[in-house]
């Protein structure tokens, strides 16, 4: 054993490639929570220009959603969409070195950050937590440029493999504040086949990308506490319900987004969206903009403020709240900016729970708000542990553990049968930007 400990600790440059995945991932940590202070400015700067002209949204978000796009598609084509398909797509087997830049980089995690927040700027329905994956997978994989001494079997302690799952695992658990949430992810959507013998490594790394975020936001729930008691069988009807509801919408949103963005439909809108996207892009925006402003603003951004009014009970959303920010954000990701569905699936779920709990005159209201959260996000991702964990860490629904479960559970089952996984479908979309020949591929950016 002594013998073991020494030479263990005798090889100098593992110590080292492990300090500095270590250090990538404060560093991703880091990245992500600057990340979301330029979102949330962003979102402020909106919110201020629409409070001094009712009508300015109608001139910003389709300035943003077409400029956004235009910048996308000229300069950083890899940063369009959610962000967990391109990292999922890196992950295959037939994404080898050269093409690896098409789908994470370094340049492509800076263009995000820019793109994403220019969407935010004007008022787009989306979220960061996505983009996060692709922005902190890119950091990470920053760290193969220094374990010059090999791959896993000749003695680094994480591949590439590892390196993008701890990275993009790592952008859940920061943007999220939810270390645990992040784990899940990663076992869950991205770890399809682990690197067992770093493993822990690779735990660690998200870890401690996650207790980043807590230090810089502090340990609060994120959406506040949910005040809601034990729940029992009075419960279980209203719970089922809610779990087939939130299924089915959320199964027909994956579906939606999945044809929409297939590039395969039919349709006019879609043969205009293949000819003109920036001024497709541009009536998307028109169309947001319409919404909000239908809403009292309430479908603008990310909706992290409407799921926190709804979770604290400090008001009430507009009638039809979730059907509306449903289409907002099918719009937006329709449109072709960069932007992620978490924070507004949460939006969605927790307003189907408050419609849910008024048809029920008002009955188990907080329960049944963070119970429909877990069953769209679980429906819409196709991922319910990883929803079930995330909801639970960020309202601290502890004592509503076995209700989040089966909530998550049913959910998913219904939505499964509606569409497809929506990220491992989009991730095969990803695919198809590869060059037939590897001779047509030019030099990966970084």
């Amino acid at each position: 054993m002594k013998e073991a400990i020494r030479q263990e600790l005798a090889d100098w440059k593992l110590w080292l490639a492990r300090a500095l995945v270590v250090a990538a991932a404060v560093v991703a940590g880091l990245t992500v929570v600057g990340f979301t202070w330029l979102a949330e400015t962003a979102s402020g700067y909106f919110a201020a220009l629409r409070a001094q002209a009712w009508w300015a949204p109608l001139l910003a978000a389709p300035a943003a959603a077409a400029g956004v796009v235009w910048c996308t598609r000229r300069f950083a084509a890899g940063a369009a969409g959610s962000g967990i398909p391109q990292v999922m797509a890196t992950l295959e087997k037939e994404v080898g070195e050269a093409e690896r830049g098409l789908f994470v980089s370094l340049r492509l995690s800076i263009a995000k950050i820019l793109l994403t927040s220019g969407g935010l700027l004007g008022g787009l329905s989306l979220g960061r937590e996505g983009p996060s994956v692709q922005i902190a997978a890119g950091i990470m994989l920053q760290v193969r440029r220094f374990m010059w001494y090999g791959t896993p079997a000749a003695g680094a302690p994480v591949g590439v493999h590892g390196l993008l799952v701890a990275g993009g695992a790592a952008g859940i658990a920061a943007a999220f504040n939810t270390p645990l949430g992040g784990v899940m992810f990663a076992i869950e959507e991205l770890a399809r086949a682990p690197e067992r013998r770093s493993s822990g490594l690779i735990i660690a790394a998200i870890v401690l990308a996650g207790l980043v975020a807590v230090s810089a936001h502090g340990n609060d729930a994120y959406f506040g506490v949910i005040h809601a008691p034990a729940p029992g069988l009075d419960l279980l009807l209203p719970g089922l319900l809610l779990a087939v509801l939130a299924g089915i919408a959320g199964g027909l949103f994956s579906r939606l987004l999945i044809a929409s963005l297939s590039g395969q439909s039919l349709d006019p809108f879609s043969r205009f969206r293949a000819r003109r996207p920036v001024l497709f892009a541009a009536g998307c925006g028109l169309a947001v903009a319409v919404i909000g402003i239908v809403t009292a603003g309430a479908a603008f951004g990310s909706g992290y403020g409407a799921t926190r009014i709804m979770v604290e009970g400090a008001g009430a959303m507009p009638p039809a709240y979730a059907l509306f920010k449903f289409l907002a954000t099918w719009i937006t990701s329709w449109s072709g900016v960069p932007a992620g569905i978490f924070a507004p699936s949460l939006a969605i779920g927790a307003a189907i729970g408050n419609d849910v709990a008024l048809l029920l005159y008002g009955a188990q209201m907080p329960a049944l708000i963070a119970l429909g959260m877990v069953g769209f996000l679980s429906a819409a991702t196709q991922a319910p542990l990883t929803a079930f964990i995330i909801v639970m860490e960020m309202v601290d629904g502890h004592a509503m553990v076995l209700s989040l479960m089966a909530c998550a559970l049913v959910s998913y089952l219904v939505a499964r049968a509606i569409s497809p996984p929506l990220y491992a479908t989009l991730a095969t979309f990803q695919l198809a930007r590869l060059p037939a020949s590897p001779k047509e591929l030019p030099r990966p950016p970084e």
